[in-house]
């Protein structure tokens, strides 16, 4: 995958902003990257749009920005000089398209119908935006074209919102969701940083979903391993499971027939996708050990651990 696109697909939502005063553009920036989202797409809708982008690239280096609303080569050029990362159109226009492959810029065109996204793949791309996605049907429309086009990846924008986000999100064919909600015309007007990164925290915290998956018990053997497991189902009712290398009071526990990391065993938290919390965890300067990485057969992160010890335990990221 690109790289910038694989950056996209790790952070998951991309605020889509339209911004009247270019002088808000830095502090809206950091407010985003304060919440957890290091990166915007600025709509050429405001005459403001260029000199923000600018600003934000000169002042706000860890942010990466994307011009959007792009409607013709003079914009691009103008995108891609003020420092823009990529660049999104509303529509599909094959002329705009080349020309960005052109400069060697990455481009994801706005697409609703299958023709549009054959076209778009026929000039190599294998992202395209969906707009105005809940309008065009929403995640159920995607789910229903998605088998001819295995190979294609959509960012839906668009009525996109808290509620709804993780709709689109838990489909494995979406890399990443546009929207405005935590930067509405009316905050960045007020000025309202704190409530923008708050909603921008919120954001990535109902798409990360962190939640307690099991705790992990290191036995020193297979027969403690059973014994603590048979114990913990009869007092509580959970459900007893024999495994390869570990005996489960399922959905709880999980009793280790040899000791794995952590002193005492380790803390299992679930996430909606291990990936984007591997790199979010990351901007906060939490690390995992790469060594301990699991993935499936599509090649996504399935478990991980963190790297440390926390109160004699490992933390095991896995996905929920």
């Amino acid at each position: 995958m690109n790289p910038i696109l694989e950056q996209i697909s790790n952070i998951g939502i991309v605020p889509v902003i339209a911004i009247d005063d270019a002088k808000k553009a830095v502090p809206l920036a950091k407010a985003l990257v304060a919440g957890g989202l290091p990166v915007a797409e600025v709509t050429f809708r405001t005459a403001a749009a260029e000199e923000a982008m600018r600003s934000i690239t000169r002042e706000v280096p860890e942010m990466l920005v994307g011009a959007g609303t792009v409607l013709n080569r003079e914009q691009v050029d103008r995108a891609l000089d003020a420092g823009a990362k990529f660049i999104v159109s509303p529509g599909f226009n094959p002329d705009t398209v080349r020309y960005v492959l052109s400069k060697g810029a990455l481009m994801v065109p706005g697409t609703a119908t299958p023709g549009e996204m054959e076209q778009a793949m026929s000039l190599g791309l294998d992202v395209v935006k969906f707009f105005p996605a809940e309008q065009n049907g929403g995640v159920a429309k995607l789910k229903a074209i998605a088998g001819p086009y295995k190979t294609l990846k959509w960012m839906p924008t668009g009525g996109v919102n808290a509620k709804n986000l993780m709709d689109y999100l838990s489909f494995d064919q979406i890399v990443a969701c546009g929207g405005t909600w935590m930067v509405k015309k009316d905050l960045i007007a007020a000025e309202n940083w704190d409530e923008i990164t708050r909603m921008t925290r919120e954001a990535v915290r109902t798409m990360l979903g962190f939640s307690l998956h099991h705790v992990g018990v290191n036995c020193g053997s297979e027969e403690e391993a059973d014994r603590l497991a048979r114990t913990l189902c009869a007092f509580f009712g959970f459900t007893y499971q024999m495994g390869n290398s570990s005996v489960q009071a399922l959905p709880a526990v999980e009793c280790t027939k040899t000791p794995g990391p952590g002193a005492h065993g380790h803390i299992a938290i679930g996430t909606n996708s291990v990936d984007r919390a591997v790199y979010h965890l990351g901007l906060q300067g939490i690390r995992c050990r790469e060594e301990t990485r699991k993935t499936d057969a599509r090649g996504k992160t399935k478990a991980i651990y963190v790297d440390g010890a926390f109160g004699g335990f490992a933390i095991h990221l896995v996905q929920a």
